[in-house]
């Protein structure tokens, strides 16, 4: 849900941050992308890009950042912390930052801006409105029945962490 918000001279500073993190990583061999997550005024965790780096197709900034911020934290869930990241977030990161509990988003770039230089990640958005029949990496159900197991398992739990 979008507010009116007006951003605060920290939130600008925080966004600042982010922004220093992403051309570091770019100097560094990495991609151009950082953020840092905050909670209660101050950067808990900050990171940029390491796809090229670290041969890791999920280690953009945002996801490298959380888990930095729970790891710091000791906690799965980042509920009271609020983001900036230098580029509106891809469809891994959305997922990512919604998974995590972050409160807002706070982004400089946006998608367009990224697309212009070759980070284009519509086609992943177009990918997600199509049938999974329709999408352009086959998706086969396979062994459902036997993997229904591990889910009566996790229901069965009376000793679960949920999350």
């Amino acid at each position: 849900m979008a507010t009116n918000y007006s951003p605060t001279s920290d939130d600008k500073r925080f966004m600042r941050e982010a922004i220093r993190l992403a051309s570091e990583s770019v100097e560094r061999g990495g991609g151009p992308f950082g953020a840092v997550i905050v909670k209660d005024g101050e950067i808990i965790a900050g990171a940029s890009n390491s796809v090229t780096i670290d041969n890791d197709p999920t280690a953009h900034a945002e996801v490298n950042a959380i888990r930095k911020a729970c790891r710091q934290l000791n906690t799965f869930n980042l509920d009271g912390c609020i983001i900036y990241t230098s580029c509106e977030p891809c469809p891994m990161c959305l997922g990512a930052i919604y998974w995590a509990g972050i409160d807002r988003i706070f982004y400089g770039n946006n998608r367009q801006d990224a697309a212009a230089i070759n980070f284009a990640d519509n086609f992943i958005y177009e990918e997600l409105d199509r049938d999974i029949a329709n999408r352009s990496v086959p998706i086969t159900p396979l062994l459902r029945d036997e993997a229904l197991r591990s889910f009566r398992l996790w229901n069965e739990k009376e000793d679960k962490k949920e999350y």
